[in-house]
């Protein structure tokens, strides 16, 4: 049975999730043997066509102590129903709640190789658009979504990341299209650190011209790939539209070159 500060961590992540629309209704159930462990998500199968028939894939990884159940509540497979939408479940960290590795090596990189094998799974299962697949996350799902950057980048088209923190040792070498959410009064990852990440991103990709696109967006471009920004009074939350805001992100994108 999870501990009583367990329980309202839970809780209070799922309240952290600004949607004024009720929880997502169920997808498909998917799961996998990573080492051993199982491993589960929950896949929203498209709703529209896509051009070619086949769809973009997006990856969307909760925050610290939630869950892909919950998760759903951003509803990105609303605000792209083109799209193959793939919520993730972490396994419990250090402290007991569902988590995901920020770094290299850390818990043996069993999300890394998560992803490895639900990407190699779903290519089989669903209609997949190679040149089309991005992932998301929210805080630590965030922190996971900028080592995706740093150790797959050939596999990814662009990235989103809400509330995130850029560990020290995640190295950014390849140029990728970053959007980013950031909260001028989170405490749990306060804005100093968030705006490290944005530097980062920036730099890796070679971004220096700005451009306002209006309340609080930022877009940075004049390298080989743009960093947009949204920048919000609010603190630690996933704010309304950021889903739909991520989904036009990841539309304006030029597909990736698919593989050799």
């Amino acid at each position: 049975m999870a501990t009583r500060a367990a329980f309202f961590t839970i809780i209070a992540a799922a309240l952290a999730i600004c949607s004024a629309r009720t929880f997502a209704e169920d997808g498909e159930p998917l799961s996998w043997k990573v080492d051993g462990e199982l491993r589960k998500a929950i896949a929203h199968k498209p709703t529209a066509s896509s051009p070619g028939g086949k769809a973009p894939l997006v990856l969307s990884f909760h925050g610290h102590g939630d869950n892909m159940v919950n998760f759903q509540a951003t509803n990105m497979q609303h605000a792209w129903p083109q799209a193959i939408v793939v919520y993730f479940q972490g396994l419990p960290s250090a402290d007991g709640l569902s988590g995901w590795q920020t770094e290299r090596g850390q818990d043996r990189d069993r999300d890394l190789k998560l992803v490895d094998a639900a990407i190699a799974s779903i290519r089989q299962s669903f209609k997949v658009d190679e040149t089309r697949i991005y992932a998301t996350g929210f805080s630590n799902g965030a922190g996971f979504t900028y080592l995706l950057w740093a150790e797959r980048p050939s596999v990814f088209a662009a990235f989103a990341a809400v509330a995130a923190r850029l560990r020290s040792s995640v190295e950014l070498k390849e140029p990728k299209p970053m959007f980013q959410v950031a909260g001028e009064r989170d405490r749990t990852i306060p804005f100093d650190v968030q705006q490290h990440a944005i530097e980062s991103a920036k730099t890796a990709n070679g971004a220096s011209v700005q451009t306002s696109c209006g309340g609080g967006c930022t877009v940075w471009s004049g390298g080989a790939a743009p960093v947009m920004t949204w920048i919000h009074p609010s603190g630690h939350v996933y704010p309304d539209q950021t889903s739909d805001l991520i989904a036009k992100f990841f539309r304006d994108q030029p597909a990736r070159s698919s593989h050799p």
